[in-house]
């Protein structure tokens, strides 16, 4: 799905000539800085379960030898992070990219258990992945990277311990090699639990391929319908902008088109393109394939991710990388609304930009929840050894989003009116007078879910 620059700390400054340089943030930084801010609105939570909250359940780095095809062997290295399992078991995909590392895996592990925690799924967070190239590496070495990383792995994934999923450069294929490692392993049981994201045929669920793309949907259709856009209350006809064009942003730009909106510009790695008048998702697909860019589309012209950013629309989706809104470039947006499809594509600094500009953001842990959701379904479904329709499982999916994101803008509310009542204070009694975005609200709300459960339980022993 999305990857991301894992750099140093935040350092935002300004050249001779006038002009912002780069900002550069570490996406754990990033996430525990986004973690702090929401607990500025839960100050009767104690520090010691805050601490709690901020910590991994488990750390787990993996180095493993694989042969191959020439004969030569290489050591990669393999991360599997568990956040949390106060909910319930991790849950959380698989990447293969050559920046993976722990501090990106810490980073999405949390996201996740906010993310369940907002659609309310028995879940705890966590997120695995492969320092690989897979673009340099051919099939049946990404076969014997897979099988040896989840060997490597053994007992920490499980059905009711953590079960991985798809993720960058991951997919159907890579986890029916899981699938079938972990069965290797534990013969005699039902496995199909273990992971999601599978061929249909081999228990994979109707409808999760579409699902992250499919619950964004939803997710932007309810809000725009309960106003939060002013005059814009539906996807029909609204301009979208969508940088990424990969299993997201792809499926994205056709489920958005289908519904009424018309795509005015996508992009993949290689740049993007822009056509005012409108482009044909399928077309674009079609050319992407063919020519493995979405650049050169005729009737379009070439531009580059960072100015499909700042194109005016009406609705952005970044489907992409992490921090690709920052402070250096959050004041030249032109969205009206942003709808977070990646994970963590907006950096705390641009979220204030953006806030203070009145550009409200449907942030990752909500936005982005659909294929966790869908993921949830078939663990249902592998457990009860059934398989539901697909369009049973795209209106279990639609039910779930909308609720989700009611309850985030209901949050969002109670907190705005809280905080004009000076109800919320910081723990030496000073008022906070500072108001809440949507992400904060969405943290909040996650925070308070996964807090309560802790207490409900206790702390063991």
């Amino acid at each position: 799905m999305q990857e991301g620059k894992t750099g140093g700390p935040s350092a935002i400054s300004s050249s001779s000539t006038g002009v912002t340089a780069k900002e550069e943030i570490n996406v754990y930084q990033m996430s525990t800085m986004q973690l702090d801010r929401a607990l500025r609105y839960l100050p009767t939570i104690k520090k010691g379960l805050i601490d709690f909250l901020k910590r991994p359940a488990r750390s787990i780095i993996v180095e493993f030898p694989v042969e191959l095809e020439d004969g030569s062997v290489v050591t990669f290295t393999g991360y599997r992070v568990l956040h949390s399992r106060v909910r319930g078991p991790g849950k959380g995909g698989i990447r293969y990219h050559p920046d993976v590392n722990l501090d990106e895996v810490r980073a999405l592990a949390a996201w996740m258990t906010w993310k369940c925690a907002v659609a309310d799924l028995p879940y705890g967070g966590a997120k695995g992945g492969v320092a690989c190239d897979p673009k340099k590496l051919s099939e049946t070495v990404l076969r014997r990277i897979t099988r040896r990383y989840i060997a490597e792995l053994g007992d920490n994934i499980g059905p009711y311990e953590d079960i991985p999923a798809p993720d960058m450069y991951t997919d159907a294929k890579t986890m029916a090699w899981v699938y079938d490692t972990y069965q290797m392993m534990h013969p005699g049981r039902n496995n199909l639990p273990v992971v999601t994201g599978k061929p249909v045929d081999i228990g994979g669920s109707l409808g999760r391929r579409e699902a992250t793309a499919r619950g964004c949907l939803y997710c932007v259709q309810r809000a725009l319908a309960e106003g939060i856009v002013p005059n814009l209350p539906s996807v029909r006809g609204a301009h979208v902008v969508i940088q990424g064009f990969g299993n997201v942003g792809g499926i994205a730009a056709q489920l958005f088109h289908e519904a009424g909106a018309r795509i005015i510009a996508v992009s993949d790695s290689t740049g993007g393109i822009v056509h005012e008048g409108g482009l044909d998702p399928e077309a674009v697909l079609r050319h992407k394939e063919k020519n493995k860019s979405v650049q050169n589309f005729p009737g379009a012209r070439n531009i580059t991710n960072e100015e499909l950013l700042t194109l005016p629309c009406d609705i952005l989706i970044p489907a992409a990388m992490e921090c690709q809104i920052r402070a250096d470039n959050a004041h030249r947006i032109q969205a009206r609304l942003i709808a977070e499809a990646a994970n963590g594509p907006t950096t705390p600094a641009a979220d204030d930009v953006l806030f203070a500009r009145g550009i409200p953001v449907l942030p990752d842990i909500l936005a982005n929840s659909g294929g966790v959701t869908v993921s949830y379904f078939e663990w249902v479904q592998n457990i009860e050894n059934e398989q539901w329709d697909e369009t049973e499982v795209n209106e279990k999916l639609r039910v779930k989003m909308e609720r989700a994101t009611l309850a985030v803008l209901e949050k969002h509310k109670q907190l705005l009116t809280r905080v004009e009542r000076g109800e919320i204070k910081t723990p030496d009694g000073q008022v906070i007078r500072q108001k809440p975005d949507l992400r904060i609200a969405a943290l909040v709300l996650a925070v308070e879910r996964v807090a309560n459960v802790a207490l409900e339980r206790g702390i063991w022993p």
